[in-house]
């Protein structure tokens, strides 16, 4: 449920043109974050809204659209976030 609803916040906050999830939270379990509920998610996401941005504000981005999730639902993110035109040459 958990992956749902981080596409359902990060589509509707950035309109990405390609948004992949991956849930890496059974190969942490017993992990203090996944002991407490919190699951270990890797997002690649391309979006218009990067453009211009640094990694910083990119990541900042994607952490306001998710708000209270990494408090509690959300213990490790990983996040590869990308401009179109980064995606088409490569660059990341």
């Amino acid at each position: 449920m958990t992956s749902e609803t981080i596409k359902q916040r990060l589509t509707q906050a950035l309109n990405p043109q390609t948004l992949e999830i991956i849930d890496h939270s059974a190969a942490h379990a017993g992990h203090a974050g996944a002991r407490n509920g919190g699951g270990h998610y890797h997002v690649t996401i391309v979006a218009d809204a990067f453009t211009g941005k640094t990694l910083v504000q990119r990541h900042q981005l994607i952490y306001q659209a998710l708000g209270d999730m990494m408090k509690q639902e959300i213990h490790a993110l990983g996040i590869n976030a990308l401009s179109p035109s980064e995606e088409t040459t490569g660059n990341s």
